[in-house]
């Protein structure tokens, strides 16, 4: 049976949105505009209080529409507005907000997903490779996290100590939906984006369905960035110290074993200035198109790329970022990087402070007004600026879309992406 999943879509004191059609909450029926608000924590609507509110369709064609939800939280698109969903609505409150949560089907989910981190116009193989992927992480989070209440594990993302800060980001953030709308878990759009060519995706979801990864009879947690950079980077140098094997390192080309050792800084420097040969390594707009959206596409270098700061705008940065005040920042010193060459931690020295910093996430947070492209850069002085020269876009762990992409367009079938990416993994059908 088809599993349903809660994703979280926004989060505010007030809450706008339309219902176009018939559904039915509170044992009545409703449609047309409704406004909520937080009150003495419980939600206000129509003049009444209420804990938590439900609004279920009573047809096929009965959507809702939510206003000013926020799209690229964080990064340099963000920006606001007006989705179109499918399925239930349910209001909760959360964190002295209102919480609006859409429950739906999780392959309805899936045909949102996929019009959401790509364009529909994605070869089938492409389309029918990220089918399998969303479907695997998303099952393998919402089991992980029954395993987190189960034994009640006190999970944390961060450890800290006087000179030392390591953190990661993951959804375990969400305790009351299974993960959030935005890219922090998977880019969720409802059916706002799934207009063009829908047909193409549906039957790339249809033509999978209930198909996942395994892994020594576990489904996979199957990440997946925009570009690795001509390496695939390992699961514990992102996130928790845990070891999948299906997520290793390899090379972005058909010689998947032909990967330097990245960890050493003579070698990872090497390889970033450079601009090796890698399935990600692509200028062709008409296969960037498949995955960038209009917005991704403001973005144009993202294989290699280069930022520079002054010493006192790099100052300004940090301190603003990570709220430490290290001084006058005068040095960035690699300390370790992971397989693909991206910095799992990072030497901040400032004249008032030094401290060590880490993993990958938060180095790309606190060297960035939104989030640097990736963690895999070479740092350089000149003239009184720090010179970052870096390579891909994102954690590089799992699927690399931007490779995927120019698979895909080579004529490599679904299953042989799949299985390049996630390495020992095999494909079965759940449901």
């Amino acid at each position: 049976m088809e599993p349903k999943v809660n994703v979280g879509i926004l989060w505010n004191k007030e809450i706008t949105f339309l219902l176009d059609g018939e559904y039915v909450c509170d044992e009545r029926k409703v449609s047309g505009e409704h406004t909520v608000s937080y009150k003495d924590n419980q939600i206000l609507w129509n003049g009444q209080i209420y804990n938590e509110l439900l609004f279920t369709p009573q047809t096929e064609q009965s959507t809702f529409i939510l206003r000013d939800v926020v799209i690229g939280i964080n990064f340099h698109w963000e920006r606001k507005e007006e989705q179109r969903f499918q399925g239930d609505l349910k209001l909760i409150v959360a964190n002295g907000m209102i919480t609006a949560i859409n429950l739906i089907g999780i392959e309805d989910y899936l045909t949102s997903v996929i019009s959401s981190e790509m364009s529909a116009t994605a070869s089938a193989a492409l389309l029918k490779s990220h089918a399998v992927i969303s479907r695997s992480w998303l099952l393998a989070q919402i089991e992980k996290n029954k395993h987190i209440i189960e034994k009640k594990e006190n999970y944390t993302a961060f450890t800290e100590t006087e000179d030392e800060i390591i953190r990661w980001y993951d959804r375990e953030d969400h305790t009351d939906f299974d993960v959030c709308a935005d890219d922090h878990c998977q880019r969720y759009q409802g059916i706002t984006r799934v207009s063009a060519n829908v047909n193409v995706v549906r039957k790339a979801i249809e033509e999978t369905r209930g198909l996942v990864l395994k892994y020594a009879g576990e489904i996979c947690d199957t990440r997946f960035s925009k570009c690795c950079g001509g390496v695939v980077e390992e699961f514990q140098n992102c996130w928790e110290d845990i070891k999948h094997p299906y997520l290793s390192k390899l090379r972005d080309t058909e010689n998947e074993n032909d990967i330097l050792d990245l960890t050493k800084e003579d070698k990872a420097a090497r390889w970033i200035e450079s601009r090796p040969a890698a399935f990600c390594n692509t200028q062709d707009k008409k296969i960037l198109r498949q995955v960038l959206n209009n917005y991704d596409q403001e973005t144009t270098d993202f294989y290699r790329w280069q930022v520079v700061y002054t010493q006192e705008e790099l100052s300004a940065l940090i301190y603003k970022r990570s709220g430490i005040d290290f001084g006058t920042i005068e040095e960035l010193i690699p300390v370790e990087r992971g397989a693909s060459g991206r910095l799992i931690k990072l030497k901040i020295v400032g004249s008032k402070k030094t401290m060590t910093i880490g993993k990958e996430l938060e180095i790309r947070r606190i060297l960035s007004e939104s989030h640097l492209y990736s963690s895999a850069f070479t740092i350089k002085k000149h003239d009184g600026s720090f010179i970052l020269r870096g390579a891909g876009w994102g954690h590089g762990v799992g699927l690399c879309q931007i490779g995927a992409a120019v698979m895909g367009e080579k004529g490599y079938t679904f299953d042989r992406i799949l299985l390049h990416y996630y390495r020992g993994a095999s494909l079965e059908k759940l449901y």
